[in-house]
């Protein structure tokens, strides 16, 4: 049984557009929010009133504020400079769609810096009411929290020097290549019959490649060229996608009627283009083509 009452549903179930700033600087409706990032969202009137009571998302709406964790140090993906005050990224854009229709406002919402390892116990001790922060759905981590998605899907590539000889994944045997801790590109690049090393943050990892105490950096192919994009005369992404990564938007299976709602969400942003032009603001400028946006995964039986 569905737990999710929307009693009405505007086009696109998300009920938020997003756009660069520039195609929308002519827009002043009532009820839009300009965020810093050069979004704009429109913010669900009334959200409360469209959720069963009981419901995690009836409890968000009617508190007017979110937790969200998301990566700090992924240029594209999820990205928080020194003196920004608020990330920017795909993955902030996609839980300012969510957090939009539950009636939260950008600036309502808090962002939670979140790194590999501890995503999962962020969400399990509900340090974080939402993850997103480049999360690829496994059936390991659907045991410990719920996923919902994908809302992208990418795939794991190799950074290396600009005069690196590795150019394909034969030549990674034997070397070192580093990741995130608790990661699944360590795992998979350990199969390769590298050594893996793992670090707190990609920023770190960045940091040993660019002077030359590891190998290579491995992750998802859009974070890294996001990393190529910042020094184009030092880094370089090498080899075809190697794996799948389908990222998903982490809850606690405290609250698994979460999942129906994150969907729906997920699946108006895909209709109405908000998904697509918040990944042109963030993923699209590094050069990579907007894609489809994926299938979703069905929920589990409540």
């Amino acid at each position: 049984m569905r737990l999710i009452k929307k009693t009405t549903r505007r086009a696109g179930v998300a009920a938020v557009a997003l756009a660069l700033a520039g195609a929308l600087a002519a827009c002043g409706d009532a009820g839009n929010d300009d965020d810093e990032s050069g979004t704009e969202v429109e913010v669900e009137e009334n959200a409360a009133d469209e959720f069963d009571d009981g419901t995690r998302m009836k409890e968000l709406a009617d508190s007017g504020g979110i937790t969200i964790g998301v990566k700090y140090d992924q240029p594209g993906i999820g990205f928080k400079g020194a003196t920004d005050d608020m990330p920017v990224g795909f993955d902030p854009e996609i839980g300012k769609i969510l957090a939009a229709d539950l009636g939260i406002a950008p600036e309502d919402i808090t962002w939670k810096e979140t790194i590999s390892d501890n995503r999962e116990p962020f969400l399990t001790s509900g340090e974080v009411d939402l993850v997103v922060a480049s999360y690829s759905i496994t059936d390991e981590r659907r045991e410990v929290v719920g996923q919902a998605g994908p809302y992208y899907v990418t795939g794991q590539q190799l950074l290396v020097g600009a005069d690196s000889d590795i150019d394909s994944l034969d030549d990674v045997k034997g070397t070192e290549v580093c990741s995130v801790t608790g990661s699944t590109s360590l795992e998979n690049i350990e199969a390769e019959g590298a050594k893996p090393r793992g670090f707190d943050t990609y920023s770190e990892c960045v940091d040993q490649v660019l002077n030359g105490t590891v190998d290579a950096m491995t992750t998802d192919g859009a974070i890294l060229l996001g990393y190529a994009a910042q020094n184009p005369d030092q880094l370089k992404v090498v080899v075809e996608p190697f794996s799948e990564e389908r990222y998903g938007v982490g809850y606690s299976l405290d609250h698994p009627e979460m999942c129906e709602w994150i969907s729906d969400t997920l699946e108006g942003a895909f209709e109405d283009g908000s998904w697509e032009d918040g990944f042109a603001a963030t993923l699209g400028k590094s050069g990579v083509e907007t894609p489809e946006p994926p299938a979703l995964d069905e929920c589990p039986a409540a």
